[in-house]
């Protein structure tokens, strides 16, 4: 471990993630430094940088963990190409009812871009407004969901793979539901979003695959925009994949982070699941986040999987 930072649990009883302070944003482009906090992050999945300010801060920070990439979803955008903008404002933002109390953009569990064939390796999330209450992001470490899965469950999904499809109304949300939720208002860029479905067609991803770095395997499962199991869009493949989507979301091992001005959230995208608690309607909510660019190379779009391919990045 470093010299140049100190690190803690995010919590005592939590496998997963860590807490980093005293960083000098000076330091980022020292070998070394770069070289721990990579293996950090492989190693914890989750890692939060505390007391760092400003979008040169954000960006420099963002690349010692790979190339950034501009989110594929234009709407996403902010100003700043490597930068992507989610924001809730109360005139206008997109409004949920989660259990009969009204949210500014509430999210599911999700992986990001687990719609597209190519997922993204992680991306670094940073607060500029805050609300007074609530407003947090929930993570869940999909190598503990494995690791926590009945051997059963483990035997009977072996070598299966899951369908997604994007749709970002929650209330058609399939599996893995933690809340009634549906939509009361949709911002402008979630309108221009639903109204262009057909741009993603349907790609299915394997249900485990193993952690490069270290063989760890991986239970690669997100429970908002799944459809069904490939080869099983029956009654039998739905009930095991909601047995799976419920595991995996009722873990014990959630981490729901409280953010503070200062903050800067860095997960593994290809191994954590996240979730927004969402804000109160009439206080604004603004985030910016970077995309690091990766490629599994286990994602495929549904016409592509009936074609034998062997060109795929070995995990």
């Amino acid at each position: 471990m470093s010299d140049a930072f100190d690190t803690q649990p995010l919590r005592d009883d939590l496998p997963f993630g860590a807490r980093i302070t005293g960083l000098d944003p000076a330091l980022l482009g020292d070998g070394g430094i770069r070289r721990a906090l990579r293996d950090l992050w492989i190693d914890k999945g989750v890692l939060v940088f505390e007391g760092l300010e400003g979008e040169e801060v954000h960006l420099e920070l963002s690349r010692v963990f790979g190339t950034l990439v501009q989110h594929p979803t234009r709407e996403a955008r902010a100003a700043h190409p490597e930068l992507m903008t989610v924001r809730y404002k109360p005139d206008s933002g997109w409004l949920i009812d989660v259990d009969g109390d009204l949210r500014g953009t509430w999210l599911p569990w999700h992986s990001d871009l687990i719609y597209v064939d190519r997922i993204n390796r992680g991306g670094i999330l940073r607060p500029i407004v805050l609300p007074s209450r609530m407003g947090q992001t929930g993570f869940i470490d999909k190598i503990g969901a494995y690791r926590t899965l009945p051997d059963r469950l483990k035997a009977r999904i072996d070598g299966l793979n899951v369908i997604y499809k994007y749709d970002l109304d929650a209330a058609q949300q399939r599996f893995g539901r933690t809340a009634n939720a549906s939509m009361v208002r949709i911002s402008p860029d979630v309108a221009s979003i639903q109204a262009r479905l057909d741009d993603f067609p349907r790609v299915i991803h394997p249900m485990v695959y193993e952690q490069h770095e270290t063989g760890r395997k991986v239970l690669n499962v997100s429970p908002w925009f799944a459809v069904g199991i490939q080869g099983m869009e029956n009654a039998e493949g739905d009930a095991l994949l909601a047995e799976v989507a419920d595991h995996i979301v009722n873990s014990s091992e959630i981490y729901l982070h409280e953010w503070r001005l200062g903050d800067m959230v860095l997960w593994d995208n290809w191994r954590v699941l996240h979730s927004a608690t969402g804000c109160p309607p009439d206080e604004e909510r603004w985030m910016l986040r970077t995309t690091i660019e990766g490629d599994y190379g286990l994602g495929r779009t549904e016409a592509d999987a009936a074609i034998d391919r062997t060109d795929y990045i070995t995990v």
